[in-house]
């Protein structure tokens, strides 16, 4: 059985060294006393979410405080090559869904996408409540599947934000996943993959992404690319492409 994970703010993990106690209040020592009910011996991790994680042994706790005794503290680099996944919202909480797979999956970085079609409207007024929706999403995922190094999550964009964000970043590679794409991801060569300092993923909502978006997209320096014959849910093409990637680029390996 793998050791719990429990987030610590950068600042204070920082000074945890191995040998030294280290003190925890606040949420995450709460869950780790009364929820996970973890005992005297019992081993954990810390990690701040930056790439540092604390190999600790559980000595007490009571309510919303324990202190743990620091094994080790390693940290782990960022990857050579950034993944991005640009996620449409979409309703019944698939792009959640989307975002929550990605991050498992190891993506670096999160940005929603009012897109022409969405189904989901998000006015200005529930734009903070909706990003909170989305943290505590991803932050559950880093922590569930163990990361040290969690996901950024960027600001919302609509389609005339993310054409922007296409043309500032000539660095990354961007791929809009289509249908009708005359690409397919098997044309795709490992090489190119892992010679770029970042690969941008943009996937639309159940509508799709309109021929208006696309040829905005592109222009802009983006590259329509088909996963395959099968047309897959918000939810799924994402995470399918990430996972892919993964293998592609040697981060599996």
């Amino acid at each position: 059985m793998t050791d719990p994970v429990f987030f610590v703010d950068r600042g204070e993990l920082s000074a945890a060294t191995a040998g030294a106690d280290f003190d925890l209040t606040g949420a995450e020592a709460r869950h780790a006393v009364t929820v996970r009910r973890l005992r005297a011996g019992q081993t954990l991790e810390l990690v701040d979410g930056h790439g540092t994680r604390a190999a600790c042994e559980f000595l007490r706790g009571e309510k919303d405080a324990m202190t743990v005794r620091v094994a080790a503290v390693a940290h782990e680099p960022a990857p050579d090559t950034e993944f991005i996944l640009v996620q449409a919202l979409a309703k019944a909480d698939r792009d959640l869904q989307a975002a929550e797979s990605a991050t498992e999956l190891g993506v670096d970085r999160v940005i929603p996408w009012q897109a022409d079609r969405s189904i989901v409207r998000l006015k200005a007024e529930r734009a903070a409540k909706m990003l909170g929706k989305w943290e505590s999403t991803v932050a559950a995922a880093a922590k569930q599947s163990r990361r040290a190094r969690w996901p950024e999550l960027g600001d919302h964009v609509n389609s005339t934000g993310l054409t922007a964000l296409i043309r500032s970043t000539p660095e990354t590679r961007w791929f809009v996943l289509h249908e009708s794409a005359e690409t397919s991801w098997g044309a795709l060569r490992a090489e190119e993959l892992t010679a770029a300092t970042s690969i941008g993923l943009i996937v639309g909502p159940e509508g799709g992404i309109s021929e208006h978006e696309r040829e905005h997209f592109t222009a802009a320096g983006a590259h329509a690319l088909k996963l395959g014959r099968e047309v897959m849910r918000a939810s799924t093409a994402g995470p399918a492409a990430l996972a892919a990637l993964c293998a592609l680029t040697g981060r599996w390996s």
